[in-house]
Parts: C-alpha cells; structure tokens; sequence
C-alpha cells in the first residue's frame, strides 16, 4: 500500500463507505474520516482535523450541512502538505431558484466551491443529483417498506444518480490525473418519476409500494404528526420543491466525462437492492 493515507471525511456515509471499499480493492491506504475513526475526525471539533490530515496528501470532502467549515479545513490541510482535494457538492448549487435563500445546505455548498476553487491546490468539484440509494438506505426506504412514499413531488421526474457511480467518479479523481479542475455534473441515463421509481421497485420486490402526491401543506402536516419540529418539516419540503417543479430531470454527462462510459440505469440499481436485501422488512 502507498503510505501516504487518503483522507475520506464522512467515511461512513452512503458515498464514503463505497470509496473506501473501490480504494482498498485496489491496494491504496484509506484513512476513514468519522467520529469513530482512528484518528477520530469530527467536523464540529476542529482539534480532531489535524491528526486526521496527518500525512495526506488527497482528501476527499463531505461538507458538513449547515456550517461553514470547508473553507478553515482546506486552509488547514494546505498548511499540513495536502496537494488534492475532491469536494462532494450537489447538483443545483449554480443554478438560481433551485434552493430557497435560506437553505443551510445551498450556502454550506456554495462557500465550500469557492473555498476550493480558490485554495490553490488540485481540486476537482462533484455535483450528484438525487441518490437511487435515498429508496434502499435513505430518505424513502423506510416509506417503500411501508409501502407508501407520501411526497409533495407533484409528478417531476428525476435523473438519480447511482451511489456507486459517485464512488466510482470520486475514485478516479483522488488516484488519476486529467481531473484537476474540473466540476462533474453527476446524474444516471434517464429522468423518473417518483411514481414510475417505486413501480420498479414493486416489481422487484413482489409487492405494491405507492407514491402518494401530497401538497406541501399535506406534507408538512404529515411530517409534524410524527413528530417532526416544524422547521424540520419545512426544510424537507424545500427539498422536494425542486422535483415538482421539474428541476431535477434534465441529464448530465459528468459520469460519461470521468470514467468514460454511461452511469448505470435506475432499473439496475433496483435489481442489485433487491438482491441484497434492502428491502426486506
């Protein structure tokens, strides 16, 4: 193995945990950025960056939501001897209206571009779109297994992207060169609605799960009578805001760009879910 470790922040993440995985199949020392890591690396502790930049040269970064914290930590691992940096943003950041003025995680991503772009190291920017995994790890498993996802989606469609395509992206610009510079739109072959996702899955599972439309009021109703804080439940619905108004279904070439071949299909994803597991109850 190389001795000098890649930085992983959020190592334990949907993202993280898959690049670590690509980086140790392919022999390259990993040094996973968590609050359970060795050295341990908590963003809202700064004493824990240093020890966790200690001998990279490469990291990777996954902001943390709400805060301004990229900006100190690149200046600190330039200062440490850091020479690359790839930034995981999100689709939308440049694109006005896409998020609300007072979306925490818009100006966490937008600070964090900036800070490295302008840090004066190697630097590559990826910008996914909605996770396929937000239906088997995240946002709306537990709404598949329930066998309604209630969102105020309207009927917007979306180009998920793959984790696993993310991974593979964020891989090849943390160990090749030719990606110094560059911001990859990350997105799969083809835009779905929220509807036409969970019909693949019940397909794939034997078993009817729906999409319920709901509207924003409904929603946020919804989301308070499980006990969710109200601000919580307005922030989701923002969330969601950009697929009912048909932000999220246009395609992007930035996996095509990066590794040279096509990001793999929603269908295929359900497929390997499946498979594995996700979804059993």
């Amino acid at each position: 193995m190389t001795q000098q470790p890649i930085l992983i922040t959020g190592g334990t993440g949907k993202v993280g945990t898959r690049i670590v995985s690509l980086l140790r199949r392919r022999n390259v020392a990993v040094r996973v950025g968590s609050r359970s890591g060795v050295p341990r690396f908590d963003w809202t502790d700064q004493d824990t960056w240093k020890r966790a930049l200690a001998g990279s040269k490469t990291v990777f970064i996954v902001p943390h939501d709400g805060e301004l914290l990229t900006r100190p930590f690149v200046q600190q691992a330039r200062d440490l001897g850091v020479e690359r940096v790839v930034l995981l943003s999100g689709r939308g950041v440049d694109v006005p209206g896409y998020a609300g003025d007072d979306n925490a995680a818009g100006r966490t991503h937008i600070d964090g571009e900036d800070a490295v772009r302008s840090c004066g190291l190697a630097w590559t920017i990826l910008r996914p779109g909605w996770f396929a995994q937000n239906f088997s790890e995240g946002f709306f498993r537990d709404a598949v297994l329930a066998g309604e996802v209630r969102l105020p989606a309207g009927d917007g469609a979306v180009s998920f992207v793959d984790a696993e395509d993310i991974a593979a992206v964020a891989v090849a610009a943390l160990t090749e060169d030719g990606h110094e510079g560059q911001t990859y739109e990350l997105s799969g072959p083809r835009a779905l609605t929220i509807a036409e996702a969970v019909e693949l899955i019940s397909e794939a599972v034997g078993r009817t799960v729906r999409y319920v439309r709901l509207t924003v009021e409904e929603f946020i109703a919804h989301l308070e009578g499980e006990g969710w804080p109200k601000a919580d439940a307005v922030a989701y619905a923002d969330a969601i805001a950009p697929i009912r108004h048909g932000m999220d279904e246009h395609l992007s070439d930035g996996v095509q760009r990066a590794l040279g071949r096509p990001p793999r299909d929603f269908a295929r994803f359900v497929k390997d879910a499946a498979t594995a597991g996700a979804w059993r109850g």
